[in-house]
Formats: structure tokens, C-alpha cells, sequence
């Protein structure tokens, strides 16, 4: 068995995809053979005949054969969607351990080329097991049989198990491995903008606030009922014997006593002090949130003012942005709102690039680059598992990919969009009124690119009622420089714009939103001080790979879903 040679820069163990190479390396960092470097060979894995090298992984089904002296086994370590084929004489093992769907094992032994009729390549003759964990098949909530994404999402823990599930979160690593790989090409910078905020990007309000007030109050109101806070009496004797206690000093002095006993005096007047001051902030405490002026004090809170979890890193990255030309976040996001459709999640993530010296126009190529960058890695690096959903899914994935990834996209002005859906909806009926001044319906965006264009669609100048204070005012008043991509099968994935670099201008569009100043004066500084024209624009992640797979809820791409009702694990 080849030992695991020193691992390469990239991190990933080196592999020659020829037939002609006859060795497998073990993975970096793990006593095993990814079972993707056997039969992802273009022999299948043939040429491996004769090695022994050890795998692990789950069992997706297995069977005993020959009236129970020998048992198959689809096992797949998760590296790829093909299963390895693994065959365990009787006397290798006890075969009733091993062929339940869900069983862990490390196996040994050695590849052989199987028989002619066989549809694998290579399969695995095993010879020692080195570890095994095991499942109790009337327990085991995941049987071998096809379950619906909507009943694995009760079994969040294990559905990564799962084919799909498996497949999607390689393709989520693919498309995420893919982001910081254009970005990094094209001289961005990744900047970590903070998940707890004070300014509300997007001015909806519908935030998580992150406050240690109730935990606090919960904690205050045992503490007093364990302990209960000093009556008014009891602070009137304690003042009272601070008095007293005061006079004999006052008493000793006059009388010139000696300075032993003036100092043993004045010690215990200070202990009488120190113990009316803590009497007298007990007595003040009162169960429940703080309060003042019939407000709730924040300034009693963790942070002594509101906070709350991010809607989006944009204002934050801005300021780098302002310093460092060309930057990027990509992080989780929060949405607290109550909403249970198939689009939206309470905890999602966004890639969010920011240009200095950029304008919309910049804005929307470098949108539209990354997005067909992403497509096309996915076609170059994924496209087993793409043939998976593809097979299972959305039998038009792939050439949804292949269509974005070489075309070039069509781009329309808000006015020229509403024009084309007017028309439309002469011969059509929406289920939105389509006008000018109204936010683009998912439906309409569909159209747009499904129907109209065929293509994906990039409508700019959108009314500057509908879109957030940050975004640029066009010469004519009516419009900002904002942007939506919109593809077939989700709409809109990408939503940007020009920011607006002018202070005057950008100080009245907040307090057009009825937002208050104070928590953006920071982001106002940016106009202040060295103002500079900057573009930039949001992807949801979860929507690009709704878009790549062709699955319907956003709530089975992302590894654990939250949303109203549900946050498990």
C-alpha cells in the first residue's frame, strides 16, 4: 500500500487521470483512499487492479449473496456521487454488521477488475476491516429508499447522506471555491465585515437584534429571588449607622484621641460606607427590562446601544473599499422576516464586491463576468454532480450553465423592461399590474429572460422610490443607478448599483427614507472625507445555486436551513 506523500501546495493530493498511471496516493491527512481518485479514472478505476489500498466511507445499500457467505456494498465516502463496489467474504467479517444502509466502514483490501457483464470498472475485494460503526436498521431514519428534500429537512443532521444533499453541498463548495478564486484573480481584496451591525443596510427594519437585556433580566430576577433586595428600612438603618458612626469620629477628634483609635474609628465608618453603598444599589434593583422615560435604556444593554444581526456587508465593505480600491465579503446574512416561501431564509449568504473608480456600467460587467465565471467552473469542475441533478432534477441544468457561461447578456433600462412587459401583458395575464414605478416581480423577471429574451438580462435605472438611499440619483431625478442580473429559473440574482459619492445628496435620500442620521454618520464620513465614485452589488449564493441545480426550495442548498419555526442544531 503507497504511503501519502508530502501534500502539494494547493492542498489537494496530486492525481493523474491517465490510464496509464497504475498508483493511488491516500488522501492528505487521512489513512484512506478518496474513493473519487479510483473510479473517477477515465478507466474507471481498472487500472488500479492488483493495488491494496484502503477506503472508507457509508454504506448506501448492500445484500448478501451466495446463500450468505458473501456481501456487496455500495459504499461512498462522499468525494463523489458514484459509489465504490466492495465485496466482504463471511470470514472477513460479520456480513449482517455491514450491509445495513448508514453502516461506517474502514475497510482494506484489494481492487479487481470484475467480471465482463459487470457495470463498474472496479470493485473492491476486501481483506481486513479496520473500523466499523453501526446501525440499528429499525432505527435508522434514512432507509435506502428515495425520501422528499421537504421530509429530510426533519433530519438535518444526517441528510448529508443523502445523494442530493452530498451533491449540492459539493456544488456549493465548488461555486464558493470559485468566487474567491475570480475575485482573487482580478486583484479584490477579501474583507470580513462584521455580522453584528448598528446601521440597517437596506432601511426595511426587518432585523435580528442581538441584545443581552432579557438574559440579563432573567438572570437579575433568580438572583432576587434567592436573595432578596434590602427593605427602605433597612436603608434608613444603614444610613443611620453611617450617621452614628460619622459623629464618634467627629467625637474622637475633638477630643484629641490618640491615632490608634481615630484610625480604627474612621475604618469602621468606611466599612459602615461601603456597606450602605451596596445596600443602596441592591435596593435599586428592579426585575424586568431597564427602562427610561418610558423607553427601553439600551445603554444598560451589551453594547450600550441597539444591535443587530447584518442584512448585508455592503456599507461596511464600502469602507475598504474607500481605502483599498477593489474589495469583496462573502458571508452570512439575516432577514428577520417572516416570509415561507420557497426563496427566502432567515440566514442566507452574499458575495458582496465593492470598485472604487467604478461606475454602473463597470458594475454590471463585472456582475455579469463572475456570473458566467461561475457557470462555466461548474461545467469544468462539477460536472458529475450536475449530471446527477440533471438526472434527477432539472433535466435542462447543464444547458442552462452551458447557455449563461458563452452569453453575452442582454441589457435593458427599468423604462424599456416595463415597455416589454406592457406589451406582454396584452396577450398574458400577470399576476402582478405591471407599471412604471413598480419593484420587478419574479414573475416578470422570468419573463424577461425565459420567455422574451431567452437569455440572462441585466435592467438598470430603476426608480429611486424602490431602491435603497446608497444607490446613485440619475440626472433626472426619477432614477438611480441601480442594476438587477436576472437569469432563468430564480430572477433576479444579483442586485447592485453606483453608490452615491455626494454628501449633500446621499444625507437627503436617508432622511427621505425616514432613517435617522446618527448611526450612518460614520458612512457620511466616506463623502466627507476624500469621496470617491464606487460601484458594487450583492449575489445571493443560495439563489446561484438554486439557479445551477434547477431545485425549487431555497431551504435544500444551504446545510441548515433557518426560517420561521425552525433553527435546528
Amino acid at each position: 500500500m503507497s504511503s501519502a506523500s508530502a501534500p502539494p501546495v494547493d492542498g489537494i493530493s496530486s492525481l493523474s487521470l491517465t490510464p496509464a498511471t497504475t498508483t493511488v496516493e491516500e488522501s492528505d491527512f487521512s489513512q484512506r483512499v478518496l474513493i473519487r481518485s479510483i473510479i473517477a479514472r477515465p478507466d474507471g478505476g481498472a487500472g488500479l487492479a492488483g493495488q491494496t489500498v484502503r477506503v472508507g466511507g457509508w454504506v448506501k445499500t448492500g445484500r448478501k449473496q451466495g446463500n450468505g457467505t458473501f456481501a456487496f456494498l455500495e459504499l461512498n465516502d462522499g468525494s463523489c456521487p458514484a459509489n465504490l463496489q466492495v465485496i466482504v467474504d463471511e470470514a472477513v467479517g460479520q456480513l449482517s454488521q455491514l450491509v445495513a444502509t448508514g453502516t461506517c466502514v474502514h475497510l482494506e483490501g484489494e481492487l479487481k477488475v470484475p467480471p465482463v457483464e459487470a457495470k463498474q470498472r472496479v470493485e473492491l475485494r476486501v481483506q481486513k476491516i479496520l473500523d466499523l460503526g453501526t446501525v440499528d436498521p429499525a432505527k435508522y431514519p434514512l432507509p435506502k429508499t428515495k425520501l422528499t428534500l421537504e421530509l429530510l429537512r426533519d433530519y438535518v443532521h444526517l441528510r448529508p447522506r443523502t445523494n442530493t444533499i452530498s451533491a449540492i453541498a459539493r456544488i456549493r463548495n465548488a461555486l464558493a471555491y470559485a468566487t474567491h478564486t475570480f475575485f482573487q484573480k482580478h486583484g479584490f481584496l477579501y474583507v470580513h465585515t462584521p455580522i453584528i451591525t448598528t446601521s440597517d443596510c437596506e432601511g426595511a427594519g426587518e432585523m435580528f437584534q442581538v441584545t443581552t437585556l432579557i438574559s440579563d433580566a432573567e438572570k437579575l430576577e433568580k438572583e432576587l429571588i434567592k436573595n432578596p433586595p434590602p427593605s427602605e428600612a433597612d436603608v434608613e438603618a444603614a444610613k443611620l449607622l453611617v450617621t452614628e458612626k460619622g459623629e464618634a469620629v467627629s467625637q474622637l477628634k475633638s477630643a484629641k484621641a490618640n491615632k490608634e483609635t481615630i484610625t480604627a474609628a474612621v475604618a469602621e465608618l468606611t466599612k459602615a460606607k461601603e456597606s450602605l453603598s451596596k445596600l443602596e444599589e441592591r435596593f435599586k434593583l428592579k426585575p424586568g427590562i431597564p427602562n427610561k422615560d418610558g423607553k427601553i435604556d439600551y445603554s444598560q444593554d451589551f453594547f450600550a446601544r441597539q444591535a443587530f444581526l447584518t442584512v448585508s456587508g455592503q456599507l461596511q465593505v464600502e469602507t475598504f473599499a474607500c481605502a483599498l480600491s477593489s474589495v469583496y465579503t462573502f458571508g452570512p446574512t439575516f432577514r428577520a422576516e417572516h416570509s415561507h416561501t420557497s426563496r427566502h431564509l432567515a440566514e442566507f449568504w452574499m458575495v458582496e464586491p465593492e470598485i472604487a473608480f467604478a461606475d454602473i456600467q463597470d458594475d454590471m460587467n463585472c456582475a455579469e463576468a463572475y456570473v458566467r465565471f461561475l457557470c462555466q467552473w461548474l461545467l469544468d469542475n462539477c460536472l458529475d454532480d450536475m449530471e446527477f441533478m440533471v438526472k434527477n432534477y432539472d433535466k435542462s441544468a447543464i444547458d442552462r450553465l452551458r447557455m449563461v457561461s458563452s452569453t453575452k447578456f442582454v441589457r435593458i433600462s427599468y423604462t424599456e423592461a416595463v415597455a416589454i412587459l406592457e406589451e406582454a401583458s396584452k396577450e398574458r395575464q400577470f399576476e402582478n399590474k405591471v407599471e412604471w414605478g413598480i419593484d420587478l416581480a419574479s414573475e416578470h423577471e422570468r419573463y424577461l429572460t425565459e420567455v422574451k429574451f431567452k437569455s440572462p438580462v441585466i435592467v438598470y435605472n430603476y426608480p429611486k422610490g424602490i431602491k435603497a438611499f446608497y444607490m446613485k440619483v440619475n440626472s433626472d431625478n426619477k432614477t438611480v443607478a441601480a442594476m438587477d442580473v436576472l437569469v432563468p429559473k430564480v430572477g433576479e440574482l444579483i442586485g447592485g448599483s453606483q453608490r452615491e459619492e455626494r454628501y449633500e445628496v446621499i444625507k437627503e435620500r436617508i432622511l427621505e427614507m425616514g432613517l435617522p442620521l446618527e448611526p450612518y454618520e460614520w458612512y457620511l464620513d466616506l463623502r466627507r472625507f476624500g469621496t470617491v465614485k464606487h460601484s458594487g452589488f450583492g449575489l445571493g449564493f443560495e439563489r446561484m445555486i438554486l439557479f445551477a441545480t434547477g431545485l425549487e426550495n431555497i431551504r435544500d442548498v444551504i446545510p441548515f436551513p433557518r426560517y420561521p419555526g425552525r433553527a435546528d442544531l
